[in-house]
């Protein structure tokens, strides 16, 4: 009887210690990330824009730069005297609004991506070698980011692209320049941290070297926060690219950029209320989602606000 009753126990004992296996580090993160009801919701407004971005030329119902010259500021579709073709109406030359809102998302989302991507890779080279050599090449480092963030954000920006020129690509330039500084007082504080932990002083024993230390070893345990920036800094990133195309030094008009559509709209905003309202509207929804979902990001990576 005993070894007829043997086998059946070891089946259950298997699916017990199968459903006791603890989540991954990934499925524990998405755990407490959707909890946040606010994230959740800006992840997924994040994905539509993403969504309306990477199809602009398929979704949009015309070109964004088309005049036509029959229909100059039509009102939205619901307003007396509308034109029926255009659902969100036409800007002062006849452009369709929503098609260039559509292709705007793609400019911005664009421009924030690049944004991220540039400084963060330039401050984790500056900011890992700082923290971890120390001395003078921090020093130099660390005084030359101050210096930077002494200067309103916004001016240095105006400053370096009065410099190269206006447009496009030079804007986002000097945007990823003035973020710079985040990103590296960020790696470099993270990595000073994990200097004096026992897995590095390990790798030390071991015989391993500089370049293994900071970007094999150091680094990947440093990434949480750096994640959380760069989900801040699309929005920053979109923010200013916004204010510099409304100053006249970003995008130069015709691209439907959301910053340089208000800079056009600036004199219709008693007589036409729509052509500056969509595009500040795409604005603040847009950088609402990033924040939303970057303090959700926060709230799921820190240790610290799990409960």
């Amino acid at each position: 009887m005993t070894s007829q009753n043997t086998p059946s126990t070891a089946p259950e004992d298997a699916i017990d210690e199968t459903m006791g296996k603890p989540p991954s580090p990934f499925m524990e993160t998405w755990n407490y990330f959707r909890k946040n009801r606010g994230a959740y919701v800006g992840l997924i407004v994040i994905a539509i824009i993403l969504f309306v971005a990477a199809f602009a030329d398929v979704i949009s119902p015309y070109d964004p730069i088309l005049q036509d010259r029959t229909a100059f500021l039509k009102p939205p579709i619901w307003m007396d005297g509308a034109d029926p073709r255009y659902i969100l109406g036409t800007d002062a030359v006849g452009r369709d609004i929503l098609s260039r809102l559509i292709h705007g998302a793609q400019l911005s989302v664009s421009i924030g991506v690049f944004v991220v991507i540039a400084s963060m890779i330039a401050g984790i080279m500056l900011g890992v070698t700082a923290g971890y050599f120390r001395g003078w090449i921090e020093v130099g480092i660390m005084r030359l980011m101050d210096t930077m963030l002494a200067l309103p954000s916004l001016i240095m920006a105006m400053a370096i692209v009065a410099i190269l020129g206006p447009g496009l690509e030079n804007a986002m330039l000097a945007i990823a320049i003035v973020q710079l500084p985040h990103y590296v007082r960020l790696s470099r504080a993270s990595v000073v941290t994990e200097l004096n932990k026992e897995y590095v002083i390990a790798s030390q024993i071991a015989g391993a070297g500089h370049m293994r230390q900071m970007f094999i070893n150091i680094l990947p345990n440093c990434m949480a926060p750096l994640i959380v920036q760069g989900t801040l800094g699309i929005s920053s990133a979109i923010l200013d690219a916004a204010a510099l195309g409304f100053l006249g030094l970003g995008a130069q008009p015709p691209l439907p950029e959301w910053g340089t559509m208000l800079a056009e709209a600036r004199e219709f905003v008693g007589s036409a209320w729509w052509v500056i309202t969509f595009p500040g509207l795409c604005i603040l929804v847009t950088v609402l989602a990033f924040n939303l979902m970057g303090d959700g990001l926060r709230d799921a990576l820190d240790p610290k606000m799990k409960r």
